[in-house]
């Protein structure tokens, strides 16, 4: 795409795109970006009867009006006449991603760098002000992408609910259990929202084009707009050393840390990101092997349940998280549970368990015979004969 384009994602009139020239993908399926865990998700919803119908007539209870006299009455518009480069970014995205109908777009006044795109029917998006001050204009166009992705993907729906949830749980903690019955749905909503986020940091990547711009927009997030004083690789190193480091206290704490989130921290997006365009999915994405649209009601649930299974399994495999060791080990069949979990919480225990191994080594039989089987049974790094088996993740 070049300057002397002027087709449209749905806005008409002519468009003002950038000169460095973008690969469009028309016709693409947001299955082509989401992260296996989202997109299964997504995939069940969608394939079950009335689903989208009877969640939007309970949903008529939600502000969304509200919200949208909200940012009309006390935000500022995107347009031709009102922040003209994040309309062109907009139009562009949706051109790039082949999005029909252009989302209206607002900047609200917020010193704290944040977009979010939400709406029952129409999606909207809205950036704030420290987020335009923050960005240049190529990691802005990266978020501008990630935002067009979520309405892609129909993550506006859901986002809106769980903004409506968040607010319901404070205004009933006071509610014997109503909090807890609250909350435990709102957890539920930030797990899957959680990876929308790794989906939508994927279609930034395929808007901008520019792995490098993504980075340096995730590194801002994190450390401010002192761009000079930050390193991409150093950055990433720190994502491996928080997957990988500690014990497995430090994997529990890791686990209530992002409990209250509705996003991922930001090292592990920049590494997420990094290892899905390193890899052939997006390879194959620039080179127009895509999922397109008019497929997605072929889409088998099944399969993309395996596919997120398989995901997951990998992800266990692969990674360096001491829970995540301790559960391949558990699955591999690990004897002694307790020692394990006692080795792993304190980072002893290694001569206690020798001590214990060897008063087992010295003990007598105390029936007249023992055949082969019940033998066998006694090696402590067996499970009992006829016992239960460790239970599988």
């Amino acid at each position: 795409m070049s300057d002397s384009d002027t087709s449209s994602g749905g806005g008409g009139g002519s468009e003002r795109v950038p000169g460095r020239e973008r690969r469009r993908f028309p016709g693409i399926s947001s299955r082509a970006y989401e992260h296996p865990a989202d997109r299964s998700a997504l995939v069940a919803l969608r394939k079950l009867t009335g689903f989208d119908t009877v969640f939007k007539a309970l949903s008529g209870l939600l502000p969304e009006r509200s919200l949208r006299l909200l940012y009309l009455s006390d935000s500022v518009r995107v347009s031709d006449r009102q922040f003209a480069h994040l309309n062109d970014m907009l139009r562009d995205a949706c051109y790039i991603l082949d999005l029909d109908k252009v989302p209206a777009m607002y900047v609200t006044q917020d010193p704290r760098p944040n977009a979010m795109c939400i709406g029952m029917d129409e999606p909207i998006i809205v950036m704030t002000t420290g987020l335009v001050e923050l960005l240049d204009e190529e990691e802005m166009r990266a978020v501008v992408g990630h935002e067009v992705g979520h309405a892609l993907s129909g993550h506006s729906v859901y986002r809106t609910i769980l903004l409506f949830l968040t607010n319901l749980a404070l205004k009933v903690a006071w509610i014997p259990l109503g909090n807890v019955a609250v909350m435990a749905v709102v957890t539920a909503l930030r797990e899957w929202f959680r990876k929308s986020e790794l989906s939508a940091d994927r279609a930034g990547l395929l808007v901008g084009q520019d792995l490098r711009a993504s980075m340096r927009g995730l590194m801002k997030l994190a450390g401010g707009h002192h761009l000079h004083e930050m390193n991409v690789d150093a950055f990433l190193e720190q994502a491996e050393e928080y997957e990988a480091g500690g014990d497995l206290r430090d994997s529990v704490l890791k686990i209530l840390n992002m409990l209250p989130r509705s996003h991922p921290f930001t090292t592990v997006r920049a590494a997420e990101l990094k290892r899905w365009a390193a890899g052939r999915d997006y390879q194959r994405i620039m080179d127009g092997h895509y999922p397109r649209r008019d497929e997605d009601k072929n889409t088998s649930v099944s399969d993309s349940f395996r596919e997120s299974a398989n995901h997951y399994a990998e992800s266990v495999r692969a990674s360096k998280d001491p829970l995540m060791a301790f559960v391949r080990d558990v699955a591999g069949g690990a004897g002694d549970l307790g020692s394990k979990l006692r080795e792993k919480f304190t980072g002893g225990g290694g001569a206690a368990s020798s001590d214990r191994s060897q008063e087992k080594s010295q003990e007598k039989p105390r029936g007249k015979s023992h055949d082969a089987s019940q033998e066998k049974s006694q090696d402590p790094s067996q499970p009992p004969q006829g016992g239960p088996e460790p239970d599988l993740p």
